[in-house]
Protein backbone atom coordinates (compact mmCIF):
# COMPACT_ATOMS: atom_id res chain seq x y z
CA UNK A 1 0.00 0.00 0.00
CA UNK A 2 2.66 2.09 0.65
CA UNK A 3 3.78 2.35 -3.27
CA UNK A 4 0.30 3.65 -4.14
CA UNK A 5 -1.01 7.57 -4.45
CA UNK A 6 -4.54 7.89 -5.14
CA UNK A 7 -5.65 11.44 -6.50
CA UNK A 8 -8.22 13.92 -8.54
CA UNK A 9 -7.81 16.63 -10.34
CA UNK A 10 -9.70 19.88 -9.86
CA UNK A 11 -9.83 22.41 -12.31
CA UNK A 12 -13.05 24.91 -13.83
CA UNK A 13 -13.74 23.79 -17.31
CA UNK A 14 -11.43 24.73 -19.82
CA UNK A 15 -8.25 25.33 -17.57
CA UNK A 16 -6.75 22.01 -19.03
CA UNK A 17 -7.39 19.07 -16.64
CA UNK A 18 -7.46 17.01 -19.91
CA UNK A 19 -4.33 17.94 -21.01
CA UNK A 20 -2.55 17.74 -18.11
CA UNK A 21 -3.65 13.99 -17.65
CA UNK A 22 -2.13 13.32 -21.58
CA UNK A 23 0.97 14.44 -20.58
CA UNK A 24 0.97 12.51 -17.29
CA UNK A 25 -0.50 9.42 -19.52
CA UNK A 26 2.59 10.04 -21.79
CA UNK A 27 5.46 10.32 -19.33
CA UNK A 28 4.53 7.68 -16.89
CA UNK A 29 4.55 5.43 -20.55
CA UNK A 30 0.92 4.66 -19.80
CA UNK A 31 -0.21 5.27 -23.58
CA UNK A 32 2.26 4.90 -26.23
CA UNK A 33 2.70 8.09 -28.44
CA UNK A 34 1.20 6.38 -31.65
CA UNK A 35 -1.71 5.87 -29.59
CA UNK A 36 -1.93 9.42 -28.01
CA UNK A 37 -4.54 11.74 -28.60
CA UNK A 38 -5.69 14.68 -27.18
CA UNK A 39 -8.03 14.68 -24.22
CA UNK A 40 -7.80 10.71 -24.25
CA UNK A 41 -9.62 9.63 -20.96
CA UNK A 42 -12.50 11.87 -22.41
CA UNK A 43 -14.31 9.22 -23.93
CA UNK A 44 -17.53 10.51 -25.65
CA UNK A 45 -18.00 12.90 -28.61
CA UNK A 46 -20.36 15.31 -26.07
CA UNK A 47 -17.12 15.69 -23.55
CA UNK A 48 -14.34 16.55 -26.57
CA UNK A 49 -16.91 18.69 -28.32
CA UNK A 50 -17.88 20.92 -25.26
CA UNK A 51 -14.43 20.35 -23.73
CA UNK A 52 -15.76 19.25 -20.13
CA UNK A 53 -15.46 16.10 -18.64
CA UNK A 54 -19.22 14.52 -17.92
CA UNK A 55 -18.14 10.76 -17.42
CA UNK A 56 -15.67 9.64 -14.77
CA UNK A 57 -12.82 8.12 -15.77
CA UNK A 58 -9.82 6.12 -13.81
CA UNK A 59 -6.62 5.55 -14.92
CA UNK A 60 -3.95 3.60 -13.47
CA UNK A 61 -0.19 5.12 -13.87
CA UNK A 62 3.00 2.97 -13.16
CA UNK A 63 5.83 5.71 -11.92
CA UNK A 64 9.54 5.04 -11.23
CA UNK A 65 11.11 7.58 -9.19
CA UNK A 66 15.07 6.87 -7.79
CA UNK A 67 15.11 3.24 -7.17
CA UNK A 68 11.14 2.97 -6.00
CA UNK A 69 8.37 2.04 -8.33
CA UNK A 70 4.38 3.45 -7.42
CA UNK A 71 1.07 3.14 -8.69
CA UNK A 72 -0.06 6.24 -9.48
CA UNK A 73 -4.81 6.42 -9.98
CA UNK A 74 -6.12 9.02 -10.79
CA UNK A 75 -9.63 9.78 -10.81
CA UNK A 76 -10.68 12.54 -13.66
CA UNK A 77 -14.24 13.96 -12.27
CA UNK A 78 -16.44 16.27 -13.67
CA UNK A 79 -16.08 19.94 -12.27
CA UNK A 80 -19.72 21.06 -12.94
CA UNK A 81 -21.75 21.56 -9.29
CA UNK A 82 -24.54 19.39 -11.08
CA UNK A 83 -22.80 16.54 -10.29
CA UNK A 84 -21.50 17.28 -7.11
CA UNK A 85 -22.55 14.35 -4.92
CA UNK A 86 -21.08 11.99 -7.81
CA UNK A 87 -17.71 13.85 -7.03
CA UNK A 88 -18.13 13.81 -3.38
CA UNK A 89 -17.97 10.14 -3.45
CA UNK A 90 -15.02 10.30 -6.24
CA UNK A 91 -13.11 12.38 -4.12
CA UNK A 92 -13.66 10.29 -1.12
CA UNK A 93 -11.62 7.68 -3.21
CA UNK A 94 -8.70 9.09 -3.05
CA UNK A 95 -5.70 11.34 -0.40
CA UNK A 96 -5.43 13.79 -2.48
CA UNK A 97 -5.98 16.34 -5.11
CA UNK A 98 -4.13 18.51 -7.46
CA UNK A 99 -6.09 21.88 -7.77
CA UNK A 100 -5.35 23.35 -11.01
CA UNK A 101 -6.13 26.73 -12.27
CA UNK A 102 -5.43 28.55 -15.73
CA UNK A 103 -2.01 31.52 -15.15
CA UNK A 104 -4.35 33.51 -17.22
CA UNK A 105 -7.76 33.38 -15.92
CA UNK A 106 -7.25 32.67 -12.79
CA UNK A 107 -9.42 31.13 -10.20
CA UNK A 108 -13.14 30.55 -10.81
CA UNK A 109 -16.07 29.83 -8.98
CA UNK A 110 -16.91 26.19 -9.95
CA UNK A 111 -12.97 25.47 -9.00
CA UNK A 112 -14.06 26.70 -5.19
CA UNK A 113 -16.98 24.67 -5.32
CA UNK A 114 -15.34 21.45 -5.94
CA UNK A 115 -12.23 22.77 -3.41
CA UNK A 116 -14.67 22.75 -0.59
CA UNK A 117 -15.76 19.25 -1.34
CA UNK A 118 -12.12 18.01 -1.42
CA UNK A 119 -11.50 20.13 2.34
CA UNK A 120 -14.32 18.24 3.59
CA UNK A 121 -12.82 14.83 2.88
CA UNK A 122 -9.26 16.36 4.69
CA UNK A 123 -7.46 15.64 1.00
CA UNK A 124 -3.85 16.94 0.44
CA UNK A 125 -4.16 19.63 -1.90
CA UNK A 126 -1.22 20.42 -4.45
CA UNK A 127 -1.46 23.56 -5.61
CA UNK A 128 -0.65 24.04 -9.96
CA UNK A 129 -0.72 26.93 -11.81
CA UNK A 130 -1.12 25.37 -15.67
CA UNK A 131 -0.66 27.33 -19.34
CA UNK A 132 2.74 29.43 -18.21
CA UNK A 133 3.01 28.81 -21.82
CA UNK A 134 0.59 31.57 -22.68
CA UNK A 135 1.96 35.10 -23.99
CA UNK A 136 -0.89 36.62 -21.85
CA UNK A 137 -0.28 34.20 -18.47
CA UNK A 138 0.06 36.53 -15.03
CA UNK A 139 1.56 33.25 -12.74
CA UNK A 140 2.25 35.88 -10.01
CA UNK A 141 -1.15 37.25 -9.14
CA UNK A 142 -2.78 33.47 -9.55
CA UNK A 143 -0.53 32.88 -7.09
CA UNK A 144 -1.68 35.67 -4.81
CA UNK A 145 -4.71 34.45 -5.42
CA UNK A 146 -4.29 30.67 -4.40
CA UNK A 147 -2.08 31.63 -1.47
CA UNK A 148 -5.20 34.02 -0.02
CA UNK A 149 -7.67 31.16 -0.98
CA UNK A 150 -5.23 28.22 0.35
CA UNK A 151 -3.59 29.83 3.29
CA UNK A 152 -0.18 28.27 1.86
CA UNK A 153 3.32 29.16 0.89
CA UNK A 154 4.11 30.38 -2.73
CA UNK A 155 7.25 27.98 -2.76
CA UNK A 156 4.84 25.10 -2.81
CA UNK A 157 2.38 26.24 -5.60
CA UNK A 158 4.01 24.53 -9.04
CA UNK A 159 3.88 26.36 -12.46
CA UNK A 160 2.95 23.58 -15.48
CA UNK A 161 2.14 23.68 -18.73
CA UNK A 162 0.30 20.66 -19.62
CA UNK A 163 0.80 21.55 -23.73
CA UNK A 164 4.67 21.27 -23.57
CA UNK A 165 4.73 19.19 -20.81
CA UNK A 166 6.90 22.02 -18.82
CA UNK A 167 7.23 21.42 -15.33
CA UNK A 168 4.74 17.88 -15.43
CA UNK A 169 7.83 15.80 -14.33
CA UNK A 170 8.44 17.95 -11.14
CA UNK A 171 4.23 17.55 -10.72
CA UNK A 172 4.79 13.41 -10.87
CA UNK A 173 7.58 13.63 -8.32
CA UNK A 174 5.13 16.12 -5.65
CA UNK A 175 1.96 13.34 -6.19
CA UNK A 176 4.46 10.64 -4.49
CA UNK A 177 5.91 12.85 -1.67
CA UNK A 178 2.76 15.00 -1.05
CA UNK A 179 -0.17 12.59 -1.01
CA UNK A 180 -0.13 10.13 1.66
CA UNK A 181 -0.11 6.19 0.93
CA UNK A 182 -3.39 4.85 1.74
CA UNK A 183 -4.00 4.14 5.67
CA UNK A 184 -4.73 0.47 7.15
CA UNK A 185 -7.97 -0.41 6.85
CA UNK A 186 -10.14 1.08 9.71
CA UNK A 187 -7.79 4.20 10.12
CA UNK A 188 -10.10 6.32 8.47
CA UNK A 189 -11.88 8.64 10.07
CA UNK A 190 -15.46 7.30 10.72
CA UNK A 191 -14.41 4.11 9.05
CA UNK A 192 -14.81 0.37 11.52
CA UNK A 193 -11.98 -1.27 11.28
CA UNK A 194 -13.01 -4.80 9.28
CA UNK A 195 -11.24 -7.72 7.95
CA UNK A 196 -13.95 -8.37 5.51
CA UNK A 197 -14.31 -6.74 1.94
CA UNK A 198 -15.45 -3.07 2.38
CA UNK A 199 -15.32 -1.11 -1.49
CA UNK A 200 -16.71 1.82 -2.31
CA UNK A 201 -18.71 2.52 -5.91
CA UNK A 202 -17.33 6.11 -6.83
CA UNK A 203 -18.85 4.91 -10.78
CA UNK A 204 -20.11 2.86 -13.01
CA UNK A 205 -20.65 1.74 -16.81
CA UNK A 206 -23.16 -0.46 -18.38
CA UNK A 207 -22.10 -2.63 -21.27
CA UNK A 208 -24.44 -4.89 -23.34
CA UNK A 209 -22.90 -8.16 -23.01
CA UNK A 210 -21.77 -7.99 -19.35
CA UNK A 211 -24.02 -5.90 -17.57
CA UNK A 212 -23.34 -3.32 -14.88
CA UNK A 213 -19.32 -2.42 -14.40
CA UNK A 214 -18.61 -1.17 -10.92
CA UNK A 215 -15.60 1.21 -10.70
CA UNK A 216 -14.24 0.77 -7.34
CA UNK A 217 -11.64 1.66 -4.25
CA UNK A 218 -10.99 -1.11 -1.99
CA UNK A 219 -10.59 0.20 1.67
CA UNK A 220 -10.58 -3.18 3.49
CA UNK A 221 -10.26 -6.94 1.99
CA UNK A 222 -9.56 -8.17 -1.54
CA UNK A 223 -11.97 -8.65 -4.72
CA UNK A 224 -10.65 -12.07 -6.15
CA UNK A 225 -12.43 -13.07 -9.56
CA UNK A 226 -15.34 -15.61 -8.98
CA UNK A 227 -15.81 -14.30 -5.50
CA UNK A 228 -19.53 -13.75 -4.11
CA UNK A 229 -20.30 -10.27 -3.36
CA UNK A 230 -23.27 -8.04 -2.68
CA UNK A 231 -24.34 -4.13 -2.04
CA UNK A 232 -24.37 -2.96 1.00
CA UNK A 233 -27.49 -1.05 1.13
CA UNK A 234 -29.63 -2.50 -1.32
CA UNK A 235 -28.74 -6.23 -0.67
CA UNK A 236 -28.69 -7.29 -4.00
CA UNK A 237 -25.97 -10.45 -4.26
CA UNK A 238 -23.47 -11.33 -7.55
CA UNK A 239 -20.52 -12.78 -8.65
CA UNK A 240 -17.51 -10.89 -10.12
CA UNK A 241 -17.32 -12.34 -13.53
CA UNK A 242 -14.11 -10.20 -13.96
CA UNK A 243 -11.53 -7.94 -11.98
CA UNK A 244 -9.11 -5.58 -13.24
CA UNK A 245 -7.76 -2.32 -13.54
CA UNK A 246 -7.58 1.00 -16.09
CA UNK A 247 -4.60 1.44 -18.20
CA UNK A 248 -6.97 3.71 -19.09
CA UNK A 249 -8.74 0.62 -20.91
CA UNK A 250 -9.69 -2.16 -19.04
CA UNK A 251 -7.12 -4.33 -18.05
CA UNK A 252 -7.75 -8.05 -16.77
CA UNK A 253 -5.89 -8.44 -13.26
CA UNK A 254 -8.09 -11.03 -11.30
CA UNK A 255 -7.40 -9.61 -8.29
CA UNK A 256 -8.15 -6.13 -6.43
CA UNK A 257 -6.05 -5.49 -3.10
CA UNK A 258 -6.71 -2.90 -0.05
CA UNK A 259 -5.66 0.66 -1.35
CA UNK A 260 -6.14 0.35 -4.91
CA UNK A 261 -8.62 1.55 -7.62
CA UNK A 262 -10.39 -1.01 -10.42
CA UNK A 263 -13.53 -2.43 -11.54
CA UNK A 264 -15.75 -5.11 -11.64
CA UNK A 265 -17.72 -7.14 -14.23
CA UNK A 266 -21.03 -7.99 -12.65
CA UNK A 267 -23.64 -9.48 -15.23
CA UNK A 268 -26.32 -7.40 -13.62
CA UNK A 269 -28.55 -5.44 -16.20
CA UNK A 270 -31.17 -4.44 -13.83
CA UNK A 271 -31.88 -0.74 -13.79
CA UNK A 272 -31.17 0.85 -9.89
CA UNK A 273 -29.50 -1.75 -8.95
CA UNK A 274 -26.35 -0.17 -8.43
CA UNK A 275 -25.91 3.47 -6.92
CA UNK A 276 -22.78 5.83 -6.34
CA UNK A 277 -21.51 6.29 -2.75
CA UNK A 278 -23.24 2.19 -1.76
CA UNK A 279 -20.50 -0.39 -0.37
CA UNK A 280 -19.39 -3.55 -1.93
CA UNK A 281 -18.55 -6.55 0.73
CA UNK A 282 -18.60 -10.36 0.77
CA UNK A 283 -21.43 -12.44 0.92
CA UNK A 284 -20.07 -15.09 3.82
CA UNK A 285 -18.31 -12.31 5.67
CA UNK A 286 -20.71 -9.22 5.23
CA UNK A 287 -19.71 -5.86 6.30
CA UNK A 288 -20.96 -2.46 7.50
CA UNK A 289 -21.70 0.32 4.55
CA UNK A 290 -18.99 3.18 4.19
CA UNK A 291 -20.35 6.67 5.62
CA UNK A 292 -21.35 9.01 3.87
CA UNK A 293 -24.10 7.01 0.99
CA UNK A 294 -27.02 9.20 0.17
CA UNK A 295 -29.48 9.25 -3.25
CA UNK A 296 -29.62 12.56 -5.12
CA UNK A 297 -32.75 14.22 -5.32
CA UNK A 298 -33.94 15.68 -9.18
CA UNK A 299 -33.47 19.32 -8.82
CA UNK A 300 -35.39 20.06 -12.40
CA UNK A 301 -37.88 18.31 -14.19
CA UNK A 302 -38.65 18.61 -17.99
CA UNK A 303 -41.44 16.50 -20.07
CA UNK A 304 -39.87 14.41 -22.80
CA UNK A 305 -42.32 13.11 -25.40
CA UNK A 306 -40.74 11.49 -29.11
CA UNK A 307 -42.10 13.64 -31.64
CA UNK A 308 -43.36 10.89 -33.79
CA UNK A 309 -45.18 8.80 -31.27
CA UNK A 310 -44.21 5.47 -32.97
CA UNK A 311 -40.69 5.71 -31.24
CA UNK A 312 -42.23 5.60 -27.51
CA UNK A 313 -41.23 2.44 -27.10
CA UNK A 314 -37.59 3.23 -28.47
CA UNK A 315 -37.36 6.21 -25.74
CA UNK A 316 -39.06 4.28 -23.14
CA UNK A 317 -35.54 1.80 -23.94
CA UNK A 318 -33.37 4.38 -24.74
CA UNK A 319 -34.23 5.73 -20.83
CA UNK A 320 -33.76 2.29 -19.13
CA UNK A 321 -30.13 1.77 -20.90
CA UNK A 322 -29.13 5.23 -19.53
CA UNK A 323 -30.37 5.02 -16.12
CA UNK A 324 -28.44 1.50 -16.27
CA UNK A 325 -25.24 3.76 -16.25
CA UNK A 326 -26.63 6.86 -14.65
CA UNK A 327 -28.52 6.62 -11.36
CA UNK A 328 -29.22 9.78 -11.06
CA UNK A 329 -31.86 9.85 -14.03
CA UNK A 330 -35.68 9.03 -12.88
CA UNK A 331 -38.40 8.81 -15.19
CA UNK A 332 -42.27 7.85 -15.14
CA UNK A 333 -44.83 7.78 -17.94
CA UNK A 334 -47.10 10.14 -18.52
CA UNK A 335 -49.54 11.12 -21.52
CA UNK A 336 -50.88 14.21 -22.78
CA UNK A 337 -54.24 14.95 -24.80
CA UNK A 338 -51.94 17.05 -26.97
CA UNK A 339 -48.41 15.64 -27.01
CA UNK A 340 -49.25 11.88 -27.02
CA UNK A 341 -47.04 9.83 -24.53
CA UNK A 342 -43.94 10.53 -22.66
CA UNK A 343 -41.75 11.00 -19.53
CA UNK A 344 -41.42 13.08 -16.69
CA UNK A 345 -37.53 13.21 -16.04
CA UNK A 346 -36.19 14.28 -13.20
CA UNK A 347 -32.02 15.41 -13.43
CA UNK A 348 -29.59 16.68 -10.83
CA UNK A 349 -29.83 20.77 -12.63
CA UNK A 350 -30.06 22.07 -16.08
CA UNK A 351 -26.74 20.61 -17.28
CA UNK A 352 -27.52 17.32 -16.64
CA UNK A 353 -30.54 17.33 -18.62
CA UNK A 354 -29.17 18.95 -21.57
CA UNK A 355 -26.49 16.12 -21.28
CA UNK A 356 -29.16 13.28 -21.24
CA UNK A 357 -31.36 14.98 -24.13
CA UNK A 358 -28.70 15.27 -26.59
CA UNK A 359 -27.51 11.79 -25.18
CA UNK A 360 -31.37 10.01 -26.42
CA UNK A 361 -30.37 12.38 -29.83
CA UNK A 362 -27.32 10.92 -30.75
CA UNK A 363 -26.91 7.58 -29.06
CA UNK A 364 -30.81 6.28 -30.14
CA UNK A 365 -31.29 8.62 -32.75
CA UNK A 366 -34.62 10.17 -31.58
CA UNK A 367 -36.20 13.63 -32.29
CA UNK A 368 -37.53 14.52 -29.39
CA UNK A 369 -39.92 17.62 -27.51
CA UNK A 370 -38.15 18.60 -24.18
CA UNK A 371 -40.75 20.71 -22.45
CA UNK A 372 -39.54 23.64 -20.37
CA UNK A 373 -38.44 22.40 -16.83
CA UNK A 374 -39.83 22.89 -13.96
CA UNK A 375 -38.91 22.22 -10.43
CA UNK A 376 -40.25 20.87 -7.34
CA UNK A 377 -42.82 23.25 -5.24
CA UNK A 378 -44.56 22.30 -2.07
CA UNK A 379 -47.80 23.05 -1.53
CA UNK A 380 -49.42 23.68 1.92
CA UNK A 381 -53.27 23.28 1.56
CA UNK A 382 -55.66 24.75 3.60
CA UNK A 383 -56.26 22.10 5.86
CA UNK A 384 -52.47 22.95 6.51
CA UNK A 385 -51.11 19.59 4.79
CA UNK A 386 -48.53 19.48 2.13
CA UNK A 387 -47.58 17.63 -0.79
CA UNK A 388 -45.41 17.81 -3.98
CA UNK A 389 -46.18 19.26 -6.99
CA UNK A 390 -43.74 19.08 -10.29
CA UNK A 391 -46.22 20.44 -13.01
CA UNK A 392 -47.59 23.41 -13.60
CA UNK A 393 -51.06 21.60 -14.93
CA UNK A 394 -51.37 20.45 -10.99
CA UNK A 395 -50.52 23.29 -9.50
CA UNK A 396 -53.81 24.29 -7.50
CA UNK A 397 -56.11 27.56 -8.34
CA UNK A 398 -55.62 31.12 -6.60
CA UNK A 399 -57.29 30.80 -3.39
CA UNK A 400 -57.09 27.11 -3.03
CA UNK A 401 -54.02 26.53 -0.98
CA UNK A 402 -52.53 28.72 2.16
CA UNK A 403 -49.02 28.70 1.26
CA UNK A 404 -46.42 27.22 -1.34
CA UNK A 405 -42.58 26.83 -0.74
CA UNK A 406 -39.81 26.35 -3.34
CA UNK A 407 -36.23 25.62 -3.42
CA UNK A 408 -33.48 28.59 -3.14
CA UNK A 409 -30.18 28.12 -4.44
CA UNK A 410 -26.70 29.58 -2.68
CA UNK A 411 -25.03 31.18 -5.89
CA UNK A 412 -21.07 32.49 -5.75
CA UNK A 413 -19.83 34.41 -8.55
CA UNK A 414 -16.43 35.47 -9.58
CA UNK A 415 -16.15 38.04 -12.00
CA UNK A 416 -13.87 41.48 -13.25
CA UNK A 417 -14.66 44.47 -10.70
CA UNK A 418 -15.51 46.68 -13.57
CA UNK A 419 -18.71 44.20 -13.99
CA UNK A 420 -19.83 44.65 -10.38
CA UNK A 421 -22.49 47.47 -11.55
CA UNK A 422 -24.14 45.41 -13.97
CA UNK A 423 -24.08 42.64 -11.59
CA UNK A 424 -26.55 44.49 -8.94
CA UNK A 425 -28.60 44.86 -12.26
CA UNK A 426 -28.70 41.26 -13.06
CA UNK A 427 -29.57 40.59 -9.21
CA UNK A 428 -32.80 42.81 -9.18
CA UNK A 429 -34.28 40.96 -12.43
CA UNK A 430 -34.15 37.82 -10.98
CA UNK A 431 -34.63 37.99 -6.96
CA UNK A 432 -31.09 37.32 -6.08
CA UNK A 433 -30.64 38.27 -2.06
CA UNK A 434 -26.72 39.65 -2.22
CA UNK A 435 -24.69 38.30 0.84
CA UNK A 436 -21.37 39.10 0.66
CA UNK A 437 -19.14 40.50 -2.04
CA UNK A 438 -15.17 40.90 -1.40
CA UNK A 439 -11.93 41.84 -3.72
CA UNK A 440 -10.34 38.61 -5.34
CA UNK A 441 -6.81 39.79 -6.25
CA UNK A 442 -8.19 43.40 -6.98
CA UNK A 443 -9.01 43.32 -9.96
CA UNK A 444 -11.84 40.81 -9.70
CA UNK A 445 -14.38 40.53 -6.76
CA UNK A 446 -16.22 37.20 -5.27
CA UNK A 447 -19.94 38.15 -4.72
CA UNK A 448 -22.20 35.31 -2.74
CA UNK A 449 -25.83 35.31 -2.75
CA UNK A 450 -29.27 33.21 -2.22
CA UNK A 451 -31.75 33.23 -5.35
CA UNK A 452 -34.75 30.91 -6.19
CA UNK A 453 -34.34 28.13 -8.01
CA UNK A 454 -37.06 28.82 -10.54
CA UNK A 455 -34.94 32.40 -10.96
CA UNK A 456 -31.98 30.45 -11.74
CA UNK A 457 -33.18 28.25 -14.51
CA UNK A 458 -34.79 31.40 -16.56
CA UNK A 459 -31.72 32.28 -18.63
CA UNK A 460 -29.79 33.57 -15.39
CA UNK A 461 -26.65 32.32 -16.20
CA UNK A 462 -26.42 33.11 -20.40
CA UNK A 463 -27.50 36.97 -18.58
CA UNK A 464 -24.40 36.56 -16.61
CA UNK A 465 -21.89 35.54 -18.94
CA UNK A 466 -24.03 38.34 -21.97
CA UNK A 467 -23.08 41.10 -18.88
CA UNK A 468 -19.53 40.24 -18.23
CA UNK A 469 -18.59 39.37 -21.64
CA UNK A 470 -18.30 35.93 -20.95
CA UNK A 471 -15.68 36.62 -18.13
CA UNK A 472 -17.94 35.70 -15.23
CA UNK A 473 -17.63 32.13 -13.24
CA UNK A 474 -21.10 31.04 -11.55
CA UNK A 475 -21.39 27.83 -8.56
CA UNK A 476 -24.30 27.05 -7.06
CA UNK A 477 -25.78 24.61 -4.34
CA UNK A 478 -28.78 23.98 -3.68
CA UNK A 479 -30.14 25.29 -0.39
CA UNK A 480 -33.24 25.22 1.47
CA UNK A 481 -37.21 25.88 0.97
CA UNK A 482 -38.69 29.09 1.35
CA UNK A 483 -42.57 30.57 0.95
CA UNK A 484 -42.44 31.66 -2.82
CA UNK A 485 -44.21 34.65 -4.02
CA UNK A 486 -45.63 32.59 -7.46
CA UNK A 487 -48.88 31.90 -9.49
CA UNK A 488 -50.06 29.59 -12.07
CA UNK A 489 -50.53 31.41 -15.76
CA UNK A 490 -53.10 29.83 -17.78
CA UNK A 491 -53.23 30.40 -21.35
CA UNK A 492 -57.06 30.14 -22.29
CA UNK A 493 -58.32 30.00 -26.27
CA UNK A 494 -61.89 30.84 -26.50
CA UNK A 495 -62.32 30.83 -23.21
CA UNK A 496 -60.86 27.21 -22.94
CA UNK A 497 -57.93 26.52 -20.79
CA UNK A 498 -54.99 24.41 -22.26
CA UNK A 499 -53.42 22.78 -19.73
CA UNK A 500 -50.59 22.07 -21.67
CA UNK A 501 -49.46 25.87 -21.89
CA UNK A 502 -49.68 26.45 -18.07
CA UNK A 503 -46.44 27.60 -16.05
CA UNK A 504 -45.91 28.53 -12.80
CA UNK A 505 -44.32 32.36 -13.00
CA UNK A 506 -43.38 34.64 -10.17
CA UNK A 507 -46.21 37.55 -9.45
CA UNK A 508 -43.56 40.14 -9.67
CA UNK A 509 -43.45 39.18 -13.50
CA UNK A 510 -46.79 37.92 -13.96
CA UNK A 511 -47.79 41.03 -16.40
CA UNK A 512 -44.77 40.59 -18.81
CA UNK A 513 -44.85 36.90 -18.32
CA UNK A 514 -48.76 37.06 -19.68
CA UNK A 515 -48.31 39.43 -22.15
CA UNK A 516 -44.95 37.31 -23.74
CA UNK A 517 -46.99 34.16 -23.99
CA UNK A 518 -50.16 35.68 -25.65
CA UNK A 519 -48.41 37.64 -28.20
CA UNK A 520 -46.17 34.23 -29.00
CA UNK A 521 -49.47 31.98 -29.15
CA UNK A 522 -51.13 34.75 -30.88
CA UNK A 523 -48.25 34.61 -33.70
CA UNK A 524 -48.37 30.83 -33.62
CA UNK A 525 -51.67 29.68 -34.06
CA UNK A 526 -52.81 29.94 -37.73
CA UNK A 527 -56.35 31.62 -38.60
CA UNK A 528 -59.37 29.55 -38.09
CA UNK A 529 -62.96 30.00 -39.58
CA UNK A 530 -64.10 31.89 -36.63
CA UNK A 531 -62.82 34.68 -34.63
CA UNK A 532 -59.99 32.96 -31.86
CA UNK A 533 -59.89 34.40 -28.48
CA UNK A 534 -56.88 34.47 -26.53
CA UNK A 535 -56.68 35.04 -22.62
CA UNK A 536 -53.72 35.36 -20.15
CA UNK A 537 -55.10 34.30 -16.83
CA UNK A 538 -53.33 34.55 -13.26
CA UNK A 539 -54.71 35.77 -9.81
CA UNK A 540 -58.18 35.42 -10.95
CA UNK A 541 -58.34 37.45 -13.52
CA UNK A 542 -57.59 38.37 -17.08
CA UNK A 543 -54.10 39.80 -17.36
CA UNK A 544 -53.51 39.86 -21.31
CA UNK A 545 -55.59 39.22 -24.17
CA UNK A 546 -55.82 38.94 -28.30
CA UNK A 547 -58.07 38.34 -30.62
CA UNK A 548 -57.10 36.50 -34.06
CA UNK A 549 -59.59 37.65 -36.55
CA UNK A 550 -61.46 34.99 -38.68
CA UNK A 551 -60.83 33.48 -41.97
CA UNK A 552 -62.72 35.87 -44.54
CA UNK A 553 -64.22 34.52 -47.75
CA UNK A 554 -65.60 36.89 -50.73
CA UNK A 555 -68.80 35.22 -50.96
CA UNK A 556 -69.64 37.59 -53.92
CA UNK A 557 -66.42 37.21 -56.21
CA UNK A 558 -68.26 34.56 -58.66
CA UNK A 559 -71.10 37.53 -58.92
CA UNK A 560 -71.38 40.19 -62.07
CA UNK A 561 -73.67 42.52 -62.30
CA UNK A 562 -77.10 42.51 -60.84
CA UNK A 563 -78.62 44.13 -58.02
CA UNK A 564 -76.84 45.05 -54.92
CA UNK A 565 -79.30 43.48 -53.00
CA UNK A 566 -77.82 39.80 -54.29
CA UNK A 567 -74.69 40.65 -52.75
CA UNK A 568 -76.19 41.44 -49.61
CA UNK A 569 -78.30 38.81 -48.99
CA UNK A 570 -74.93 36.13 -49.96
CA UNK A 571 -73.17 38.70 -47.21
CA UNK A 572 -75.98 38.26 -44.48
CA UNK A 573 -75.75 34.37 -45.16
CA UNK A 574 -72.53 34.38 -44.51
CA UNK A 575 -72.89 36.41 -41.43
CA UNK A 576 -75.26 33.90 -39.80
CA UNK A 577 -72.93 30.96 -40.51
CA UNK A 578 -69.79 32.89 -38.53
CA UNK A 579 -72.14 33.73 -35.74
CA UNK A 580 -73.37 29.90 -35.33
CA UNK A 581 -69.83 28.71 -35.76
CA UNK A 582 -68.85 31.58 -33.14
CA UNK A 583 -71.23 29.83 -30.87
CA UNK A 584 -70.11 26.51 -31.03
CA UNK A 585 -65.95 27.91 -30.17
CA UNK A 586 -64.47 24.96 -31.64
CA UNK A 587 -61.05 25.94 -32.58
CA UNK A 588 -58.52 23.68 -34.13
CA UNK A 589 -54.68 23.90 -32.61
CA UNK A 590 -52.29 22.31 -34.79
CA UNK A 591 -49.55 19.82 -32.91
CA UNK A 592 -46.74 22.68 -34.18
CA UNK A 593 -48.52 25.12 -32.14
CA UNK A 594 -47.94 23.10 -29.50
CA UNK A 595 -44.38 21.94 -30.39
CA UNK A 596 -43.49 25.72 -30.44
CA UNK A 597 -45.26 26.76 -26.99
CA UNK A 598 -43.77 23.72 -24.82
CA UNK A 599 -40.05 23.07 -26.42
CA UNK A 600 -37.76 24.94 -23.78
Amino acid sequence: MNSIRNFSIIAHIDHGKSTLADRMLELTGTIEKRKMREQVLDRMDLERERGITIKMQPVRMDYVLGSMSYVLNLIDTPGHIDFSYEVSRALTAVEGAILLVDASQGIQAQTLSVLELARAQNLKIIPVINKIDLPHADPESVKDEIVKLLDCDRSEILAVSGKTGKGVPELLKAVVERIPAPELPGNQPGYQVTKSLQALIFDFSYDTHRGIILFLRLFGGQINRLDKLKFASSGKEFGAIEVGVFKPDELITNKLESGEIGYVVTGLKEPGVARIGDTITSQKLPAPALPGYGRPDPVVWASVYPEDQGDFVTLRQALERLSLSDSSLSFEEESSGTLGRGFRCGFLGMLHMEIITERLKREFNLSLIVASPTITYEIEDLKGLRSKVYSAIYFPDEGAYKSVYEPWVNIRIIAPSQYAGALQVLFHEHEVIQTNIENWSGERVSVEGEMPLRELMRGFFDELKSISSGYASLSYKIGDMRAADIARLDLLVNDERIAAFSRVVSRRRIETEANSAADKLEESIPKQMIEVKIQAKALGRIIAARRKSALRKDVTDYLYGGDITRKMKLREKQKKGKKKMQARGSVSIPHEVYLKMTKS
